[in-house]
């Protein structure tokens, strides 16, 4: 009869699915959860014997398929036997009410024919503006607490003026999206040793944006799971959406020594876990509070390699900035095509393999020129030799760090424009010796690199804050790689991956840096509600 719930949960989604505007579920950040992944999600619900009285929160519960399998699940495991459920369902999109209420009755009906008492409330408020008064404990306010959160919270950007802007604020919580809003207020609801299962984007994990809400989380939860998918198309065959997320399983209260980490190919049914220390994930010394997700002995193996590597920017004297030149904010100094009064501006259209090839073709969507006048002086740097690495690569791209060298050999003039989809390897805002230039980019388009970012970077961009946090070689080996390759590093990738591990050993370690792993999705799409 529990299958029977879910089974029936999921025929809603599926119509709601079909009839929902995408304008609409755009606005509302709206993607639903499959009843696989639901039902997953659900057995990650440790139970508590001493729960008699359970109470759950299924904030943004779209047509009530996670409340439907955590229901299903509390019913069916011997170890919770719940006396009676109280079922807490917020959804602010109305048309979306009949179908929970459907859910939540049927819920009801299952645990009264296991001698459960079930009662539930559907709430059409906004989740945000009702509980964070209670979070900020504004007079007249009590915060409500919950046995078991279950959410795939809604994902869109939180607009700087919004009600929602203002009531988390007052609650002491920068945030800048729904998703990391939703889980904070969550966690805060937790009653003592209560526990939060969540399906959200991957891209709190790390990043300065997101560090506030890590900093939050990590004081109200410890960490006691974490899941990725290698393959998205499987699981939401049905969601058009981009985002890599991750599953987890969080406990209100100290943190426990250790983490359940756990991967499938495609489904949930196939997965494999393994146990790894705390210390893996969050490491102790680490301020920022970021998230490593090492799902297999491979990705361990290369995060201590990392970890090992001689140098940070800041010990090699080199920096990393993103390109100065806005082009939405500087269309009148944009140029189709060079002139006497322009410099080269160098997108990142303009990077064919590990070079600049400038000017485009005529007739391209891009600029190549920039306009220099007194005003756009600032946003110049002298031509020399940077290390480019693109902040975006298509899922397409084999890697996911493309590096490529900028050198006063390709352009003309004295000067040279960067634009903001650029990343800039540079000298105190000069060019690089060009052996070092070399030797950097051959690092960066290692296969070990590659490996390392796609395991424990939380989104698909790559951002100059993300590059400064990486660990490099020694400045003499990265002059030494750049020597022993002067006619480019435009190599196969073995032969690339071979010239690095010889000249920096370290990182040589067993099978873990063949190209294979430009083809391994670490993560799922989308926001599922």
């Amino acid at each position: 009869m529990t299958i029977d719930l879910v089974t029936r949960t999921e025929h809603r989604r599926q119509v709601a699915t079909e009839a929902l505007d995408n304008s609409r579920r755009s606005k509302l950040g709206q993607f639903f959860t499959p009843s696989q992944v639901a039902s997953f999600m659900a057995q990650m619900i440790a139970c508590n014997p001493k729960d008699r009285h359970v109470r759950l929160l299924d904030p943004g519960a779209g047509v009530g398929s996670l409340s439907a399998a955590a229901v299903a699940h509390l019913l069916s495991d011997a170890s919770c036997a719940p006396q009676s459920l109280h079922v807490v369902a917020y959804e602010i999109d109305t048309c979306l009410h009949e179908s929970l209420r459907q859910t939540l009755e049927d819920g009801a009906m299952v645990a009264k024919a296991k001698g459960v008492t079930m009662t539930w409330e559907l709430r059409g408020n906004d989740y945000i503006t009702a509980v964070a008064p209670a979070v900020a404990a504004q007079p007249g306010t009590e915060l409500e607490v919950f046995d078991v959160v279950i959410m795939n919270p809604p994902y869109r950007k939180i607009k700087t003026n919004s009600a929602e802007r203002v009531a988390l604020m007052s609650a002491g919580l920068r945030v800048s999206n729904l998703y990391t809003a939703f889980v904070a207020l969550a966690a805060a609801q937790l009653q003592s040793d209560g526990v939060l299962v969540a399906i959200t984007p991957r891209s709190f994990a790390n990043g300065l944006y997101h560090e506030p809400f890590r900093r939050f989380l990590l004081s109200q939860v410890g960490i006691e799971r974490l899941h990725v998918f290698e393959s998205r198309g499987v699981v939401f065959a049905d969601a058009d959406v981009l985002q890599e997320n991750v599953i987890y399983s969080l406990r209100q209260g100290e943190p426990a020594d250790s983490v359940i980490l756990s991967v499938s190919a495609g489904g949930p049914d196939d997965a494999t876990e393994r146990v790894v220390a705390s210390s893996e994930v969050i490491r102790p010394d680490d301020p920022h509070h970021v998230w490593h997700i090492p799902v297999d002995h491979a990705d361990s193996a290369v995060a201590q390699a990392m970890r090992e590597l001689p140098s940070s920017l800041v010990e090699l004297a080199l920096s990393v900035s993103t390109g100065r030149v806005v082009d939405f904010r500087s269309r009148e100094f944009l140029s189709a095509d060079p002139a006497s009064n322009t410099v080269p501006l160098i997108y990142p259209v303009h990077l064919r393999g590990s070079r600049v090839v400038w000017p485009t073709a005529p007739g391209g969507r891009k600029a190549n020129a920039f306009v220099r006048a007194p005003d756009t002086e600032k946003m110049l740097l002298p031509n020399e030799t940077y290390v480019l690495v693109r902040r975006l690569t298509s899922k397409e791209e084999r890697r996911r760090v493309s590096a490529a060298i900028s050198s006063p050999a390709d352009l003309p003039g004295d000067a040279v424009a960067f634009e903001n989809h650029l990343n800039v390897f540079h000298q105190d805002g000069r060019g690089l010796e060009p052996d070092v230039a070399r030797g950097l980019a051959a690092f960066l388009n290692s296969s070990f690199v590659d490996r390392y970012v796609r395991a424990f970077n939380g989104h698909t961009q790559i951002n100059a804050t993300d590059l400064r946090r990486l660990r490099y070689p020694a400045l003499h080996q990265l002059r030494d790689l750049g020597a022993s390759m002067p006619d480019g590093i435009d190599l196969p990738q073995d032969e690339l991956d071979t010239a690095v591990t010889r000249i920096v050993p370290s990182i040589r370690i067993g099978d873990v840096l063949p190209a294979e792993s430009a083809d391994r999705e670490t993560a799922l799409s989308g926001s599922y509600a």
